[in-house]
């Protein structure tokens, strides 16, 4: 089972969204497992973390502990660590909190940590970049937090500059984007403000953020899960107060903790559960028919920026995932009304979808145009009808061919090609977004007219002027 299922199970069994630190510092240690004799110091803290273990199974959705409270044991700490691992129920996951930064050392302390050990996951520094963090991404069925905001006020200098407009740690947060899936790859976060969560959500919000140092001086909880949670109540990991673990009544304290948390999480549900609508906050000189559109996109995460490998084998600065536009009801509709556009302008009988991307898309304009709708397989299967063709047509038909962008062009040929070997005629292929690069010219010498909503250099213009794009991610990405 890998760490994200893991979790997942775990916070939807225990209803809980908190996780508790497992650290062995002396200075914590209640005077009543020293048993009156300082000596014992290593009993008394293997007692003490075994009874967290006990008191709070059924109450968090996650263990962490510090590598570095345990490393300063020496050789007896190391070996408390193996014990405490051994006690935390194997359904609950870990994550090993080790701020590890050293890139030489990446490799064999991945392995360590994942395969001796036996952790699911692991706190990172994101200064050597995504180099630091492929050798622990490489074990699919473990999970990665970068960290990327700490609430220590002497980092204010380093994750503020240049500005705070545009700080170094959001820069981590675009940037780490690219590095790994949403079931890899989290982000840490120290904060009491509700405003830098807000931004860090705003950039990542699939993500999910391991929370600390949420409850020093100023730190208000529901302002801090309001800004923090998705609108599913999720995606949030929050400590348990270190004061708590001192509590004799620690299972209650928890149990109180996660039923305020829950009561935000289902505030923020029932509001999540409308559309919200989202509004521009930038001006233009000229603006592009679809420059909102543009923008949204850019803003849930469909424009990514970093060095993507598509599957026609080019390596692309910038990577487009369609996906997510149909988990945004106000967006999705957005994208049908730009493809209609074209299409009545258009001769055709049915709609054709291309597998598995424009599925989605070419169903919702066949609801809304009120044209039938077919679609050619991606592989025929062994078993069943067989069919190449899935849904009803005549030969002869004439279909118009949907499909989400183009960037050689090879997809949309094949497609079309199953389609004219059923019988049926193709003479247009709509997509959301054109490469360019040629590739419209290229249908053209194969007998079809391409068509598309946007191209790659629309986009890129509207995102420069917005400011949603460095200089030099606009350079990176000129035709």
């Amino acid at each position: 089972m890998n760490f994200f299922t893991k979790l997942e199970e775990a916070i939807a069994r225990n209803r809980s969204l908190l996780v508790v630190g497992l650290d062995p510092n002396p200075e914590m240690l209640p005077k009543a497992y020293l048993q009156g004799n300082p000596s014992n110091l290593m009993a008394g803290l293997q007692a003490w973390l075994q009874w967290i273990i006990e008191q709070t199974g059924d109450r968090v959705c996650a263990y962490k502990p510090t590598l570095g409270f345990y490393q300063a044991l020496g050789v007896a700490g190391l070996e408390l660590l193996d014990l405490v691992l051994a006690t935390i129920p194997s359904h609950i996951p870990v994550i090993l909190d080790a701020k590890h930064g050293d890139l030489n050392t990446s490799t064999v302390f991945a392995r360590t940590i994942f395969q001796k050990w036996r952790v699911d996951a692991v706190t990172l520094t994101p200064y050597a970049g995504q180099d630091h963090a492929a050798p622990f991404l490489v074990y699919a069925d473990k999970a990665v937090f970068i960290l990327c905001h700490t609430s220590n006020p002497g980092a204010i200098a380093l994750q503020e500059y240049p500005t705070s407009d545009n700080p170094f740690y959001l820069q981590v947060v675009r940037e780490i984007q690219s590095w790994g899936t949403l079931e890899q790859l989290g982000l840490e976060v120290g904060t009491t403000n509700p405003n830098v969560l807000r931004k860090i959500r705003a950039i990542a919000p699939e993500r999910i953020i391991l929370l600390r140092s949420i409850w020093a001086e100023g730190g208000d909880l529901k302002q801090i899960l309001q800004a923090g949670l998705n609108q599913t109540g999720d995606g949030l990991l929050i400590p348990v107060p270190q004061d708590y673990l001192a509590q004799t009544n620690l299972a209650e304290a928890v149990e109180h903790l996660n039923q305020e948390i829950n009561l935000t999480r289902e505030q923020v549900i029932k509001e999540g559960s409308s559309c919200q609508l989202w509004t521009t906050n930038v001006c233009f000189l000229q603006q592009h028919p679809h420059q909102d559109l543009i923008l949204q996109l850019f803003d849930i995460g469909c424009l990514l920026f970093g060095d993507y490998i598509q599957a026609s084998g080019a390596t692309f600065s910038y990577y487009i995932d369609l996906r997510k536009i149909i988990s945004n009801p106000q967006i999705f509709n957005q994208v049908l009304n730009a493809y209609a556009e074209i299409l009545q302008n258009l001769t055709f009988d049915r709609i054709a979808g291309l597998p598995y991307g424009a599925l989605p898309t070419a169903t919702g304009l066949a609801l809304n145009l009120n044209y039938p709708m077919i679609f050619p397989r991606k592989e025929v299967k062994a078993h069943g009808t067989r069919r190449v063709i899935e849904g009803n047509f005549d030969p002869g038909e004439t279909v118009v061919v949907i499909d989400d962008i183009l960037i050689s062009g090879k997809s949309a040929i094949e497609g079309a090609a199953k389609l004219e070997s059923a019988g049926l005629t193709v003479e247009d292929i709509v997509v959301f977004i054109d490469h360019e690069g040629g590739v419209k010219d290229r249908l053209a010498q194969q007998g079809y007219r391409a068509h598309s909503v946007l191209t790659i250099s629309e986009i890129t213009e509207t995102l420069s002027q917005a400011g949603r794009i460095t200089q030099e991610q606009y350079d990176a990405l000129q035709i």
